[in-house]
Order: C-alpha cells, then structure tokens, then sequence
C-alpha cells in the first residue's frame, strides 16, 4: 500500500533552508549526489535523431501561404500572416547572433512549417520521424525543418511563439555547427537551445537553487543521452543543462566556445574536444560549474519559500497601514491649521472697531433729487407753523 507523507510546515521549510544556507556558507560544495530521477529517459523530445538517408522534407500543404526570405521560407496558414511576420522579421538577427557564437556559418537553408494547433503540427511531420504530442516546436536538423504551433498545449499554458522558434533554431543550428548533433551530449543540444533563445529564468533559478540546497543536483552523464519523462524531473535537467552552457560561455571562456565547436565538427568525441578546447575533462567542469552553482544559488530558496513570501505580505501590508496612518494624522494637522487660522481671522475682523460717518447740517434745506427719499427739513423753531409746498418748506405768518 503507497502511503502519504504530510507535507512540511511553511516554518519547517524556512527553517531547512536556513540550515542549508549556513551550511553552504561555513562548508564546501556538494558532492556528486546519487540520481534522484526515476528511469525513463529519452532523446530530445523537439530534435528527434533522424537518419538523412530515410527522412525526407514533407510537401508544404496545398492550403498555406508561403513566404520565402533568402535562406528561409515559412509556410502557414493564410490568417496566420500578422503572428509570422514578427519571426520573418528576427530570423536574419537570429541566425547571426547563432554563427557569431558557434564560430561557424549555419543555417543556409531552413524551412519553416507553422501549424494553427499542436493536433496539426504532427500532420506536418516527416514520415518515420514521429515526435512526443507535448512538443510546442520540433526541429530536425537532418533536413533543415523546423514545425511549430501557434496556439497552446493547453487552453491555460503561456506560449511564446518566438521563444519557441529561437530554441528550436539553435537545435538547427548546433546540428549545421557540428555536421551531425548526435556527437553532443544531450544536455549540451538542450541547454545551448534555452541559453540562447533567451528563455524566462526566474522558474529555472527557483528549481536550480533548490536543487542545490538540497544536494539533488543531477550528474551530467545521466543527462548525455536523454532527459526524463518526468515533468518536473525534466525541468531541473533542463536548467542544469541551460546552466552548464551558461558556465561554458561566461565571459572569461567565451572565445573557447567556438574552438570546442569546431573540434567537435572535426570529429572528435565531445570529451575530447572539451578537454583541448578548455583544458578539463568532463568531471572536472561539473566539479568547477558545482562549486559555481552553489556559490550563485545558495540563498535564492530562502528568498523563494513560502514563509518568506508571507513574511513579506506581512511587511509589505505593515509599512502600507503605517503610510496610511501618516497621511491620516497629516490630514488631521492640516484642518486644525485651517480651524485655528479661521478662528484668529474671526477674532481679528471682531476687534476692529467700526467707522460711523455724521453728515453736516446747513441751514438752507436742499431739494429732493429724483429717485431718492427726500431730505428731512433743517431743523427750526417748534413754535412757527409751516407746510411743505413743492418741495420747500413755508413758514405761516
């Protein structure tokens, strides 16, 4: 009976990474760890080995378009045109970018099949050349036929047509470098693919760092000749391999890159050529990539588990209700300025006393002017009758 093991705690998890942390801090890099993949491995899923003498390249479907630019075509569905031209328009930079690296010219002739769905791509392939259904793009270096699909093996699935594209390029153009790609170890074939592509790492860096933490990092001889059927097996052997490449053209051995290349197109096995091209055998360069890797990944796990992630939410949440707080007590401050400057305007408009005006009185009362009440009559001696005749005033004698 197959029993379940509970998973850790987040706790539990944050602190093992912690402990492994500190341990690759104050040790030394990990030994070779045993294989922790099951069997089941497998050639290049997107570059199926072929034999040139018994595949040939399909007839391009009656119901394409074709669109031919010097050194390659493309044949696709006619309401596909607005998703292909943005490849027509990268493969010339593409292709030089691969010839500078590999120190060879490549790619003199590819063509390009571009299918609606994954189901029609197979429809595309070259009879007694099959491939897994699971593969977004296939190249076969043989013949110079690159397949691809525009839409998504699954409905919910990110899918990058022209990443998808660039990697299986450089699948064609390893092959055209070193005359027959079977010479190369599988991890070299794949991991060249997604370093030069440039394929998102972020997923690749989180797997890597985890598998070094925690010793399970694959032997390269285990990846030469196929990767696992397991999914997430295969992708810590995809970012081992991406990596190695990554180790092998740093910046202090890139020249040595197209020397290895060049040895290996001359013939020689790949040990061989690795050995005259760097200056180390094969034990020796996972040795030194091993003692690379744990010093560049060491900590990304830490970073990545899911306590820390919490732990950030919480801080993050913490300093927005802090900020929040702030601009609330800064508003407060604000109105009670605005009150108290209120108030003193009041007082002061109060405390300044106010003007009153007294007119002269003449002797002689002036006339009413149109539109005005008329004056009152000067003052006079209460003892004399008088009326008011047209606007004067007349004594009675």
């Amino acid at each position: 009976m197959r029993t379940r093991r509970h998973p850790p705690s987040p706790f539990g998890r944050f602190l093992a990474s912690c402990l492994l942390a500190l341990a690759f801090l104050f040790g030394s890099a990990p030994a070779l760890a045993d294989d922790p993949l099951e069997p089941g491995y497998a050639p290049p899923a997107d570059a199926p080995w072929g034999d040139k003498k018994t595949i040939e390249l399909p007839p391009r479907p009656p119901s394409f378009a074709s669109s031919e630019h010097g050194w390659i075509d493309f044949a696709y569905p006619p309401g596909a045109r607005e998703r292909v031209q943005p490849l027509v328009r990268e493969a010339d930079a593409v292709r030089t970018e691969l010839s500078v690296r590999l120190g060879q010219p490549v790619l003199s002739r590819v063509h390009v099949r571009i299918a609606r769905t994954p189901g029609e791509m197979t429809t595309l392939a070259p009879e007694g050349a099959p491939y897994p259904k699971y593969a977004a793009g296939v190249a076969y270096p043989e013949i110079g036929l690159l397949l691809l699909t525009l839409a998504p093996l699954q409905p919910s699935a990110l899918h990058d047509v022209d990443e998808v594209f660039r990697h299986e390029l450089a699948h064609l153009a390893l092959g055209d470098a070193v005359r027959d790609s079977r010479r190369v170890p599988h991890w070299f074939n794949e991991g060249l693919a997604v370093h030069l592509s440039r394929e998102s790492s972020l997923a690749r860096l989180k797997t890597l760092s985890t598998a070094t933490l925690a010793g399970h990092l694959v032997p390269l001889s285990t990846l030469e000749h196929g990767f696992p059927g397991d999914a997430t097996a295969a992708e810590l052997a995809y970012a081992e391999s991406a990596d190695v490449v990554r180790f092998l053209l740093r910046q202090e051995d890139r020249d040595r890159f197209p020397a290895l290349v060049s040895r290996l197109r001359d013939g020689q096995p790949f040990g061989l050529a690795l050995r005259d091209a760097y200056g180390m055998d094969l034990s020796t360069l996972e040795h030194e990539w091993r003692e690379d890797v744990a010093k560049r990944y060491s900590f990304w796990p830490v970073f990545f588990s899911g306590s820390l992630v919490w732990v950030g939410v919480l801080v993050l949440f913490a300093l927005g209700f802090r900020r929040r707080r702030q601009q609330s007590r800064q508003i407060l401050e604000r109105w009670a300025m605005e009150e108290a400057y209120a108030d003193a305007r009041a007082r002061a408009q109060a405390a300044v006393p106010r003007m009153r005006i007294v007119l002269p009185v003449t002797d002689t009362a002036p006339t009413s002017t149109p539109g005005l009440p008329p004056l009152r009559p000067p003052p006079m001696d209460a003892d004399v009758p008088r009326v008011q005749h047209d606007g004067r005033w007349h004594t009675l004698h």
